[in-house]
């Protein structure tokens, strides 16, 4: 068991979507795996679950260099550029973080 956890945590993120998702499926061997890859995929079926952990990667490692806090400020501020600041205000309080983060998001778009 010991070598199984060092193997998914090398994997990082994405080892562990698809390692829950397989216990998920009550499945076991390829069959597991196929079926997870495909229920993360959705509608574009395996194709879409490996991009899928192709894309939790990406964010993985840019929430490790970064931090959340920046990454969605530098969201928040691009969106702003296209987006009303009525709906972002209202999507950033309806989001599940901490209050000290959300009010510095509305800071940083112009919510009153």
């Amino acid at each position: 068991m010991d070598e199984v956890i060092r193997k998914v945590a090398a994997l990082g993120l994405p080892g562990v979507l698809l390692v829950v998702t397989m216990a998920a499926t009550g499945f076991a061997g390829a069959a597991a795996i196929t079926t997870a890859l495909a229920t993360l995929g959705g509608p574009f079926g395996m194709i879409g679950g490996i991009g899928l952990l192709g894309v939790a990667a990406l964010i993985a490692d840019a929430l490790g260099k970064y931090g959340i806090d920046a990454i969605l400020t530098e969201v928040y501020k691009e969106r702003k550029k296209t987006e009303s600041i009525e709906s972002l205000c209202r999507e950033i309080h309806g989001l599940l973080i901490s209050n000290d983060l959300k009010r510095k998001l509305k800071e940083v778009i112009g919510c009153n």
